[in-house]
This record gives C-alpha cells, structure tokens and sequence, in this order.
C-alpha cells in the first residue's frame, strides 16, 4: 500500500509540475487574464475534468503560479544576500536589490504576474503572502542590522503622516523608527518600479547603460533608508568612485 501511495503521491506531482509549465507558456503566450484551464488541459491531452482534481479553478492555478513566482524571486535574493553575507549593509541592499532585477530580467512574464497588471477578477489570498514577502524581509534584515550597528540616519515624517507611520511601523517592523520604516516601504515600492520601468520599456531611448544606472539608483535608495556609510571603494551613491 505504501509503494502505491509512493508512486500516486509522484505521479500528481509530475501532473501538477506539468499543468504549471503549461500555464506559464500561456502566460508567456497570451498574459494572465487569458488563462484557461481548458486550453491548458487541451495542450496537455487531458479532459477538463481531470485538470480539475488538481485545480478547482483558474485562480487556484494563478495562486500556485503566483507563489511559485515569489519563491523563486525570494531565493534568488537570498542567495545573493548570502554570497555578501559578511559585507556591509549597503553592499548587502544593492546585492538584494540587484538580484531582484536579474530574476526579472531572466523572468519577464513571471515578473509580470507578480507586479504588473492586476488580473480581472482575481484577488490574491492570504497564503501568497510569505512568498511575496521574503525580498521585503531581507531588506528589512539589512536595514536592522544597520540600525543595531553603525546606526541609520534619519529623515523626519511630515505631521499628517506620523500616525500612519506608527501603524506601518507596528504592522512590519516594530523594532525600528516609523520614520526608517516608512522610507523602506517607499524604496521597495521605487525598487520594483525601476524594475518595471527596465522590463516594459520605459527606458527606452532614456537609459542605454541600465545596469550601473540601476546600481546608483538602488544605491540612493539605500541612502534614503538612513544607509549613508560607503563600503570601501564606494561613494555613498552606490557607484564606484570616478
């Protein structure tokens, strides 16, 4: 009974593997507000109702390509925060940051269904979020440690903004100054829009040499994040010195 529980329990995984690629072509093919169990179900030879066994529907199949998309963001960041593990916190934030951009750019149409368009109709559940948080947390983590060592320099919340501030600080990093928490949620937001701006096209004609134009401005976010120390070798913009 065990052997046969074995070889189902592969065999659904190999099935929910190859819907998912399937899916992914058809978002590379046609974008996510096209997706269609019964296309997918038809280019992998099945009958809509076996396809279902394993998706109830097409947000189910969004949701797990969605979570997918975060994990594999998530880890490539990882692995570059822990190649610099031992430098500093701004070679640390542009490591990050940098990974972040090469996944895109190596991701487009993953990318896209993560931070692009909103898809019609669907809402994401509470169980994309730890997915779609491992990049903010490890931004997090390198601000904090900042903190706790060298301290961060910091730029005061207008008066309307400090009760916000306060809430934003308690929901995401209570440990730190409202006003550090909230320059990271305005450069993770200016992150991904740099991002954007490279994948979509935006920087076209604009922009020729992006990657050292990405590593200062990335570099300036650190610096609004209250990460004003250089490493050695580094001006404090996030470039190497002329």
């Amino acid at each position: 009974m065990s052997t046969a529980r074995g070889a189902r329990a592969r065999a659904r995984i190999e099935v929910t593997a190859a819907i998912k690629d399937e899916a992914r072509r058809q978002l590379a093919a046609e974008g996510a507000a096209k997706l269609s169990l019964r296309a997918v179900a038809r280019e992998l030879g099945m009958v809509s109702s076996a396809l279902y066994r394993y998706f109830p529907s097409r947000d189910d199949l969004l949701t797990a390509l969605i979570i997918d998309a975060y994990d594999s963001l998530g880890e490539a960041a990882e692995s570059a925060h822990a190649e610099v593990a031992a430098s500093g916190p701004r070679e640390r934030w542009i490591a990050v940051c940098a990974a972040a951009r090469r996944w895109a750019l190596e991701h487009p149409h993953e990318y896209a269904l993560i931070y692009g368009s909103p898809v019609p109709g669907y809402v994401a559940p509470q169980e994309t979020v730890p997915a779609a948080s491992r990049v903010g947390l490890l931004l997090i983590g390198v601000v904090r440690d900042a903190y706790r060592g060298k301290g961060l320099a910091r730029t005061p919340v207008s008066v309307g903004l400090k009760d916000e501030a306060r809430r934003m600080a308690g929901d995401l990093a209570p440990d730190l100054p409202p006003e550090v928490v909230v320059a990271l949620v305005a450069s993770w937001a200016q992150l991904y829009g740099l991002i954007g701006f490279e994948l979509f096209g935006q920087f076209n004609r604009v922009v020729d040499d992006r990657e050292p134009f990405f590593r200062h401005a990335v570099g300036r976010l650190a610096h609004e994040v209250g990460l004003v120390y250089p490493e050695p070798g580094e001006t404090a913009a996030g470039s190497p010195p002329a």
